[in-house]
């Protein structure tokens, strides 16, 4: 156990926890919404930093994040534990643990054993995912200190669900050193407030607002859709949320549109037909986004990465592997245009 960061002692032993937007007010002997932290005695403990169930060497395609180290592996790090309880989780097993089966399983692995696990497999990045990293802050922000003196970037695949002062926080905003988080591949997994509420447990707005933060405080931001027949496939909210990336984060944020397959407690469905996912991809080019894919849908032509001034292709893909690079100095090699993104 560890003392948690950001939290408020309140009057009659209770907490008020500030890492995530339920800001969970948890009385003496119990725990937040994630149930990875608790009060004990007035005071609010992670349960999990230190203890990593899952690690990794992933490219960092997989994250998806097609603009940040392109060709690149990330060390992938989680701790069991979510803050969501998404009906259609796919990593439901370790995510949903604690929930499912009241329990916290895990290793002891210190901030900086992951560190040099990811120097000696020669990772560009750290990435926090398979579970929502947000409810293991302190123990990410510890690693990501570390990488950054060493010269390794960290990345959240996040729910998109912590608050801003954790954001700050981990930007140096609060505390004067310098930014930690450099990209983050966050789910927007609908663009209804009762569908999050319904299927997820939490609530749309706080999503967006994490989204517009990190574009504030220069986190690279690539958005992920994973399309559920049924939940959130339709024309119009396709076309909302294509909208709101385009509107509110800039055209030049990459938008994965991912196929959904059935798992956990959402078995009633089928997979996302290939007409509804080429929809999307529509959709989005057609909001003016530059770069749109298309993800679980191998062979379709729409995981390549194109010059938004020519058209030329630049990467070539096939799943989670770059087959072409034709980007020098982070341009288009046939015009010369910017390719937006990090270590392009």
């Amino acid at each position: 156990m560890r003392e948690a960061l950001l939290y408020d002692k309140l009057d009659g032993g209770r907490v008020r926890c500030n890492l995530c937007a339920h800001r969970c007010l948890i009385a003496e002997g119990n725990k937040g919404v994630c149930l990875v932290r608790e009060n004990r005695g007035g005071r609010l403990y992670t349960l999990v930093y230190g203890i990593p169930l899952s690690q990794a060497v992933d490219p960092i395609e997989k994250k998806p994040l097609f603009h940040f180290y392109p060709g690149s592996t990330a060390f992938s790090i989680a701790t069991v534990g979510c803050n969501f309880r998404c009906a259609f989780c796919q990593n439901a097993d370790i995510s949903q643990m604690p929930r499912d089966r009241g329990k916290i399983a895990g290793y002891q692995a210190s901030p900086e054993e992951v560190v040099q696990a990811a120097k000696r497999h020669g990772c560009r990045s750290i990435a926090y995912t398979y579970t929502e990293p947000t409810i293991f802050f302190e123990y990410s922000y510890e690693i990501a200190r570390l990488a950054h003196e060493a010269g390794i970037a960290s990345v959240y695949v996040t729910n998109g669900y912590m608050t801003p002062e954790m954001l700050e926080l981990f930007q140096g905003v609060t505390n004067g050193h310098e930014p930690w988080l450099h990209g983050a591949n966050v789910d927007l997994k609908a663009f209804q407030d009762e569908t999050y509420r319904k299927v997820c447990g939490a609530r749309l707005q706080p999503v967006l607002d994490s989204l517009i933060k990190m574009k504030e405080l220069g986190i690279w931001v690539e958005v992920t859709t994973l399309v559920v027949p049924g939940m959130n496939d339709s024309e119009a909210e396709l076309r909302d949320i294509a909208g709101f990336i385009g509107a509110e984060l800039g055209p030049e944020t990459p938008w994965h549109v991912s196929r959904f397959h059935p798992d956990y407690m959402m078995r009633d469905r089928g997979p996302t037909s290939a007409t509804t996912l080429r929809q999307a991809y529509e959709l989005g080019r057609a909001a003016g986004l530059h770069y749109v894919y298309v993800g679980n849908l191998p062979g379709a032509g729409l995981e390549d990465t194109t010059c938004p001034a020519c058209g030329k292709k630049v990467i070539e893909r096939w799943g989670f592997q770059v087959m072409e690079y034709r980007i020098r100095d982070g341009a288009c090699s046939s015009c010369g245009a910017l390719i937006d993104g990090v270590g392009m």
